[in-house]
């Protein structure tokens, strides 16, 4: 076990864990995780049972009364994830809600500690950003400083909501911490993507100020543990925007004139903002063609993610033989010679991966589709795999939209009635200006227009589409119908783009 870092600024108090109590918790920990870990968003071994854990990092980065713990466990599955434990000698604090609470435990002593999830405790995590001011060490622990970064201490923290991989931690208005949950070894794919947006020059992006890591070790990589970035201030996500926007276009009763809700202005700007990143980064980290070989194997990829999922969804089914030729179209486009270029691209882009800024739409959350190594994540796509993603994601949007519209999920007996079947045929529209819009700010932008190449974002649309309907058979059956419904349309078209 790794020993524990010390802070002078802040003594510890005399009922607080000392550094001897380090192994003692984490053997708690060992004890009560297991229970308390399947039900967080982010843990992905749901519906396996209880995990076992065992410890490969704790540290005590904070010492005191409530102290603050780093932590990484290893659960039965090999997955490895990330825990900022407070240790505190009785109940936590009253902003501490209860399933935020893993347990109680005790000292070699026989003081009473209970362990809670820290990124709750506002206070923690302040004295927990001196340590990225400082930029030393702390046991087996390293912080660092992006060369010329600024980092202002004493900020307030307030956790973020709404992620489902990670948590985030913003400091007033200037910073936010990305706490990442599921760690891998290798270079972070989002440390290099905003590194890279930042060298570019020009594209708003986040720029990104420090990182914690374990050390290179024994051979093996380092793994990134958090994330220290420039806050970005907004009026919201894309998805929260988008949907009100839907909405306001479903519940519409006025028979003339522009139709409420119109996000297309919004979307031409996505459109512009999602080129742009995609021109910066083929400048930073370059671009090359598709080879026939990878074409083959991009597609074979495409079509055994699909049988993977006919396994699991059988609604599938009735259009495996489309779906089959779709991927095939891709293959024989790319061996006919079109070239295809492919770069580095976001990887797992929707509207709430964007964030609607003063001036622009701004690009967020650059570390791919999370589980995937980051060998994987960093391998060169086609950017019109991006482009596919987003179109799927105002597909959501109004889908989304009109179920709080109705009341109801997708295929209830009220999205059948007359009412709404005409409230359906408005989102429908709806998703098809938005489309149209988008696509045009990304060729304004200079990047090539997705709808001259119907077969690669048919294809990737597809991709995106049956990908929805293994999560939604798995996660929220009742809205199986929406990715199905797309898979429907993707089977029996030429192309995707209206």
């Amino acid at each position: 076990m790794n020993g524990a870092g010390q802070r002078t600024a802040t003594p510890p108090r005399p009922d607080g864990p000392a550094a001897a109590d380090l192994e003692a918790m984490v053997a708690e920990l060992c004890r009560l995780l297991p229970a308390w870990l399947p039900g967080r968003r982010w843990y992905a071994g749901k519906g396996r049972g209880l995990p076992e854990v065992r410890p490969v990092l704790a540290e005590i980065v904070v010492p005191g009364a409530p102290a603050l713990l780093q932590t990484v466990f290893r659960t039965g599955d090999d997955e490895c994830y990330q825990f900022l434990v407070g240790a505190a000698p009785g109940p936590p604090g009253p902003g501490v809600p209860a399933d935020a609470v893993i347990g109680d435990g005790r000292t070699p002593q026989g003081r009473r500690l209970t362990f809670y999830e820290a990124t709750c405790d506002p206070a923690l995590l302040s004295a927990l950003l001196d340590r990225f001011v400082t930029a030393q060490p702390c046991g087996a622990l390293e912080y660092h400083h992006v060369p010329g970064a600024v980092i202002p201490a004493g900020l307030p923290a307030r956790t973020l909501t709404g992620e489902q991989s990670n948590t985030s931690v913003a400091f007033g208005d200037r910073m936010m911490l990305k706490v990442l949950r599921r760690i891998m070894p290798g270079a972070n794919t989002e440390l290099e993507m905003l590194t890279a947006l930042e060298r570019a020059g020009d594209v708003p992006s986040a720029a990104p100020l420090a990182w914690a890591q374990t050390p290179a070790a024994d051979g093996a990589e380092p793994a990134t543990l958090c994330i220290l970035q420039e806050f970005v201030p907004s009026r919201g996500d894309g998805w929260s925007i988008a949907t009100a926007q839907a909405q306001a276009c479903i519940r519409a009763t006025r028979a003339s004139g522009p139709p409420p809700g119109d996000f297309r202005d919004e979307a031409f700007s996505l459109g512009r903002a999602t080129a742009q990143v995609h021109r910066a980064l083929a400048r930073q980290l370059r671009t090359r063609p598709l080879s026939p070989p990878e074409a083959a194997e991009l597609t074979d990829t495409l079509m055994a993610r699909l049988d993977d999922a006919l396994a699991e969804v059988p609604g599938l089914a009735p259009y495996a033989r489309g779906l089959h030729h779709a991927y095939q179209d891709l293959r024989e486009t790319v061996q006919r010679g079109t070239p295809l270029p492919v770069q580095r691209i976001h990887g797992d882009l929707h509207l709430g991966q964007a964030l609607r800024a003063a001036d622009a739409w701004v690009l967020i959350d650059f570390e791919g589709e999370p589980g995937h190594p980051f060998a994987e994540r960093r391998h060169p796509q086609p950017a019109v795999r991006d482009v596919a993603a987003m179109l799927r994601s105002f597909d959501y949007a109004a889908h989304h939209a009109l179920g709080d519209v109705l009341g109801a999920p997708p295929a209830s007996p009220a999205s059948r009635d007359p009412r709404g079947t005409r409230l359906a045929r408005r989102a429908t529209d709806w998703t098809a200006r938005t489309r149209r819009a988008f696509c045009a700010g990304y060729t304004a932008a200079g990047g090539p227009d997705p709808r001259t190449s119907p077969a690669l974002l048919r294809a990737f649309e597809a991709d995106k589409a049956v990908y929805e309907a293994l999560y939604e058979a798995r996660n929220r059956p009742e809205w199986l119908p929406i990715p199905l419904a797309a898979v429907r349309r993707l089977a029996h078209a030429g192309g995707s783009a209206h």
